[in-house]
């Protein structure tokens, strides 16, 4: 007699099926980070890998809420576009199919006339 495991139940993922960065796209977000810590603007930062979506949060002080999210949701990829920087308000600053063109509306907020 052999056993043989359970079939899982159909249209069911994997629980521990996580979205998450690659190395390439860790690189962009922390290079942009790393000015902006320069320039004195942001202070901290948090990681969170869900099932859904990646999220990369921005803050000035750690004990507030962040300043900026950088979200990757592989499910838009064919529609609008799977990453987005989204402001402490919850609005949508843009939303694009390539990490670099979105994080330019970061890189532009670190640009300060110098006196």
């Amino acid at each position: 007699m052999s056993v043989t495991p359970p079939t899982p139940f159909p249209g069911r993922t994997d629980p521990h099926e996580r979205t998450a960065f690659d190395r390439s796209e860790l690189n962009l977000i922390l290079a942009l980070y790393g000015r902006a810590v320069a320039a004195g603007e942001w202070r901290d930062y948090g990681m969170s890998f869900l099932r859904e979506v990646a999220v990369f949060s921005i803050f000035r002080r750690s004990a507030e809420h962040p300043l900026y999210r950088i979200e990757k949701r592989p499910r838009l990829r064919q529609k609008q576009g799977m990453y987005a920087v989204i402001g402490m308000d919850g609005q949508i600053l843009k939303r694009g199919h390539e990490l670099k063109a979105v994080l330019t509306v970061l890189d532009r907020a670190l640009i300060r006339a110098v006196e």
